[in-house]
């Protein structure tokens, strides 16, 4: 059995016994769409993401004995890096696949298969919660929130990702590739409910953590040259990566060559010498503190124990 099958029948299994009224048909399709794609992320765009990682962690002042959760650990790129500064690292991931990623880059470290906005720990457990850009992938951003400050201890700190909105021009490359070649957005692929979404800019994101009862949030743009092979960028939404991806499959073999082909004329922007491109992105980083003892988030019994070493 490959690790796609495995991640795909363990992502079945897992909304077939845990459904509750705190997951989305947002978070449904989020499920669908990242089930198997492990390791097409991380041969493709976890090098991207991994850019605000140490900031992200300076944000939560994880250093030496900190007790840190990493939150949609993805391919464990955070998980790494706060083990390097010497912190007790946990973590846990929706998805069955990246959990077992993050298992093999960071040795003694047992990520849970969890979703936001109902985590298996008790509340006050962690020092600090990071989240680095899973907030784009929950159908309840506000919950989550809620969710990682009650897991914080007194006075700990939650610091999160996400992608400002609009896009700056590498983010939007692609996109504007599959418009090009007449590609829609999937009738299956839900966009985020109105009353769930807020503005993606750091006004926006600020409020949302104060919001969630977190103290003194704070948020700031990150703006950065990602360079990266065009055939490497290519590949992660041709791979089925995140919502471009189903996007940019939709229209078959077919649409895939016109979008393509698109994608190579709109590359000439972002060329330099190497061949390589250079990507203009713009995220958005934001913290704040847990102030006192939070109560059990929605649908979160908070009776598991907390993560394994």
């Amino acid at each position: 059995m490959t690790e796609a099958t495995e991640a795909t029948e363990a992502t079945e299994a897992t909304e077939a016994t845990g459904a509750t009224g705190a997951t989305t048909p947002f978070d449904h399709a989020e499920r669908r769409i990242w089930s198997g794609k492990a390791e097409a992320y991380a041969d493709t765009y976890a090098q991207l993401c991994a850019h605000l990682v140490p900031a992200l962690l300076d944000a939560a002042d994880v250093g030496p004995g900190t007790r840190v959760l990493d939150v949609g650990c993805g391919s464990g790129t955070v998980s790494v890096a706060a083990a390097a500064r010497g912190a007790s690292v946990y973590a846990a991931d929706a998805d069955p696949g990246m959990a077992a990623a993050t298992r093999r880059a960071v040795p003694g470290v047992t990520p849970h298969i969890a979703r936001l906005p109902e985590l298996p720990y008790a509340n006050d457990t962690f020092d600090a919660v990071v989240g680095n850009f899973v907030l784009n992938h929950v159908g309840r951003p506000l919950a989550a929130l809620a969710e990682l400050r009650r897991i914080t201890r007194p006075g700990g700190r939650v610091a999160v990702t996400i992608w400002r909105s609009p896009g700056a021009p590498g983010q939007t490359l692609i996109g504007r590739a599959a418009q090009a070649a007449g590609l829609t957005r999937p009738t299956w692929l839900p966009a985020l409910a109105p009353q769930d979404d807020f503005p993606r800019t750091p006004e926006g994101l600020a409020a949302l953590l104060d919001t969630a009862g977190l103290l003194g949030a704070r948020c700031s743009e990150v703006a950065w040259k990602h360079r990266c092979d065009p055939d490497t960028w290519w590949a992660g939404a041709e791979r089925g990566v995140g919502a471009i991806g189903q996007v940019l499959n939709s229209g078959g073999t077919e649409g895939l060559a016109a979008a393509r082909s698109a994608y190579d004329d709109l590359c000439a922007e972002f060329h330099v010498r190497d061949g390589l491109l250079v990507l203009p992105h713009v995220a958005l980083l934001a913290s704040g503190r847990a102030s006192e003892a939070g109560s059990p988030g929605e649908g979160s019994s908070g009776r598991l124990p907390a993560a394994t070493k």
